[in-house]
């Protein structure tokens, strides 16, 4: 119950973002915001992808045995192979998860953004026109 508290934070992020811009600064902001966290999520996301994979690759590669690096780190058993049993139980939700999942919430801020486009066009850029500058 607590993990779904803490999740109401980055979910009121990722849909209130699209319509405070949206409503305070209008469709041109809203784009560019758009595509700032369309290039910040892409890079976030791969690394999650990476680093996760590296942590589970570690793991198995302790555990093969089979180059002689492996063999002078150590086995099952050992300081080695315990911290990267850790790594791995990092990892492993790291790239199964992490990764994957913020290309949904890229995706979510951009329909929502496209299905509000029109109501912003015609309502939005509030600051713009209570200052004067649209």
């Amino acid at each position: 119950k607590s993990s779904l508290v803490e999740m109401i934070a980055p979910g009121a992020l990722v849909l209130l973002t699209p319509i405070i811009v949206g409503l305070l600064f209008g469709n041109e902001v809203l784009a560019g915001t758009l595509a700032g966290s369309l290039v910040s999520g892409v890079q976030v996301a791969i690394s999650a992808s990476n680093t996760g994979g590296a942590w589970d690759n570690a793991k198995k590669y302790l555990e093969a045995g089979a180059t002689e690096h492996a063999r002078l780190i150590g086995g099952k058993g050992t300081d080695a192979h315990k911290a990267a049993v850790i790594g791995d139980t990092v990892g492993d939700p790291l790239k199964d998860t992490s990764g994957p999942a913020i290309n949904i919430l890229l995706k979510l801020c951009a329909i929502e953004s496209v299905v509000l486009a029109p109501f912003f066009h015609q309502q939005g850029a509030l600051l713009f026109k209570l200052f004067g500058a649209a």
